[in-house]
């Protein structure tokens, strides 16, 4: 697992008032995972808030709690296809024996 917010620049990005963001959203989904999977919400103890679509909408109808397994995981995937969109796009490089 990486080291959350170490290396990131995440964090300038929140409102100044993601505390309370933060906090309404947990109260909202009661403290509890809201994870989906084959129909099934996780439902754990939630101490994470996680943004359903990727970038800085703060709206609380974007933002839902999860548990720290299933934002690592969700954050981890986004983290993989954003990298992979990039190696999709580098151009293919020649071969030595080809020059």
């Amino acid at each position: 697992m990486s080291g959350g917010w170490a290396g990131s620049d995440r964090r300038t990005e929140l409102p100044p008032d993601w505390p309370v963001i933060r906090a309404d959203v947990l109260d909202r989904d009661g403290h509890r995972c809201r994870w989906r999977m084959n129909g099934t919400v996780c439902g754990k103890h939630a101490t994470e808030i996680d943004h359903i679509r990727p970038g800085n909408d703060h709206r609380p109808s974007n933002l839902q709690a999860l548990c720290r397994d299933h934002h690592a995981i969700k954050s981890s995937r986004e983290g993989n296809a954003a990298r992979w969109a990039i190696k999709r796009t580098r151009p293919a490089e020649r071969h030595p024996g080809l020059m």
